[in-house]
């Protein structure tokens, strides 16, 4: 099948435009099917779950095992996390065998009274809500019972999994750890974005997780192998890109692989057969990429109080930073105080708004700081 725009940022990458990470994804694979359980850590942006993806679609993965893949990013406590993975391994079993349907309902006692079934084909459906879940822990042990028989060998990819620590319940971690270890028929990939939250998990000897799986750190696609994919693609449709300008784009959104995946997406796009992208066109882009995320943003900070607001407009216009209490930081930016700063420094990385890596903090979300800098601040683009 070819696309009518080579550079996919929704659905199913198929593999003639998959960007590189051949390396990644073989070891992804090798490690699951040797038993292992991996852990993908990355920034946001980067291209985990795209990554993720693509691994679980690959056709023997496809052939030989039950592959579910949630993300919890959203949820807020372990209710929520029983609700998304069983409507998850629900909705996976539903392309398979009726009686594996009928057996995972089966299994599922503290839900079996909310399960619908549809009259014409006789199948359940899940008319499971939230609310539905009293005791999800008692849900919990059910779905896993029912991995741990399934007629095949399942798969469960657990995107931002560093949400857990932020559940109200107490030892979720723990709880957690016990399932997967009883799990024999399932193997786990644990990716999430705050490194330094996945590291405690995973890392930490006081912690349930520690050393129970391979860690993965993902980083930017190499940038000749991303200038390459760019300008074969702009090739493969008659049309034209400079290595320069691609470097620019990369240089600019520092390797995150969807920010560039979409500016291509559109400036592909506005370009014609025979014609050549030019700076003008990927400036265009990148502010209707801007523009288009205005109403999310300005939400978003509607909702952030002035010393968080104050510590974030910093960050952005400064980009990167690495003495965040530093009395030259806090006085150039017209900021309170060093225990200032790190509180609100603090609460902004909970809420996934600031990232701190290597003890340099940055705005999480690449697009929003460009969003501030352009409000706030002085946005340049690309010359």
């Amino acid at each position: 099948m070819r696309y009518l725009n080579p550079f996919i940022v929704t659905g199913k990458i198929v593999d003639k435009y998959f960007c590189d990470r051949r390396e990644e994804s073989e070891k992804i694979v090798n490690k699951i099917k040797n038993g292992n359980n991996m852990v993908i850590i990355s920034p946001r942006r980067m291209g985990k779950t795209g990554l993720i993806s693509y691994c679980l679609d690959r056709p023997e993965m496809n052939k030989d095992y039950i592959t579910v893949f949630i993300d919890i990013l959203q949820t807020s406590s372990l209710a929520e996390f029983a609700y998304v993975l069983g409507r998850a391994v629900f909705e996976n079993l539903m392309s398979r065998k009726r009686r594996s349907l009928l057996a995972f309902v089966s299994v599922m006692k503290s839900l079996q009274a909310h399960f619908g079934f549809d009259p014409m084909t006789g199948n359940p459906t899940f008319n499971v809500e939230l609310g539905d879940i009293s005791r999800p822990e008692i849900t919990l042990d059910e779905i896993f019972r029912y991995l741990d028989g399934a007629e095949k060998r399942c798969v469960v990819a657990i995107d931002e999994f560093q949400q857990i620590a932020k559940y109200p319940e107490k030892n979720i971690e723990a709880l957690l750890r016990s399932h997967i270890q009883k799990c024999d028929n399932c193997n786990f990939i644990f990716a999430g974005s705050e490194r330094h939250m996945m590291q405690r998990i995973f890392l930490a000897e006081n912690h349930p997780f520690y050393h129970s799986a391979e860690v993965m750190e993902l980083f930017p696609i190499p940038y000749e192998i991303y200038v390459e994919f760019v300008k074969n693609n702009f090739n493969e449709f008659d049309r034209r890109i400079s290595s320069d300008l691609i470097a620019k784009v990369y240089n600019l959104f520092e390797g995150h692989t969807f920010y560039m995946q979409k500016t291509f997406n559109e400036v592909f796009a506005a370009t014609m057969e025979g014609a050549e992208c030019g700076v003008d066109d990927i400036n265009a882009a990148i502010d209707n990429m801007i523009s288009s995320q205005d109403t999310i943003f300005r939400e978003i900070l509607s909702n952030v109080p002035l010393k968080q607001k104050e510590l974030l407009y910093a960050v952005a216009i400064n980009g990167k930073v690495e003495s965040i209490t530093s009395a030259a930081f806090i006085k150039n930016n017209g900021l309170q105080s060093a225990s200032s700063v790190q509180s609100a420094a603090r609460i902004l990385t909970d809420k996934g708004l600031l990232t701190m890596n290597d003890k340099v903090y940055s705005i999480t979300d690449r697009l929003f700081g460009m969003w501030i800098k352009r409000n706030y601040g002085s946005l340049q683009l690309l010359r």
